[in-house]
């Protein structure tokens, strides 16, 4: 396929595929005339990346463990160095910290929509 049905699919725009390749987040192939062109995997691992870059991770992190999505759970990973877990380790603490932060921001909107519910005047029958 090409850029803009992998951007319809994705819902990423061909501009933000494109940074993605800069990146080295996708590879596509390349035609003879130069276009770009995706097979069908590209829309599993562009949604990939976007889910990751909405938790916050960069894409410097995104690139190292996105082979390691590929492989299946039981195969070791000899690429990954100390390094890298402990990167991945503080960005995983730092996710936590956020969703917790979140979740307690959800909790007092909650909590205030349910005694604005509660206080609020009946709506008056105007007819």
């Amino acid at each position: 396929m090409r850029i803009g049905e992998l951007s319809r699919l994705t819902g990423a725009s061909r501009r933000l595929l494109r940074y993605y390749e800069e990146q080295g987040l996708i590879v596509p192939d390349r035609s003879a005339n130069g276009y770009r062109e995706y097979d069908d995997r590209y829309v599993d691992r562009v949604q990939q990346i976007q889910g990751l870059l909405a938790a916050g991770l960069p894409t410097r992190i995104i690139k190292q463990i996105l082979p390691c999505l590929d492989k299946p759970r039981s195969i070791h990973f000899p690429d990954a160095t100390p390094e890298m877990l402990t990167v991945l380790t503080d960005e995983r603490d730092k996710l936590s910290a956020r969703i917790d932060v979140l979740i307690r921001n959800r909790d007092a909107m909650s909590e205030y929509l349910t005694e604005v519910e509660q206080h609020r005047a009946p709506a008056v029958d105007r007819r």
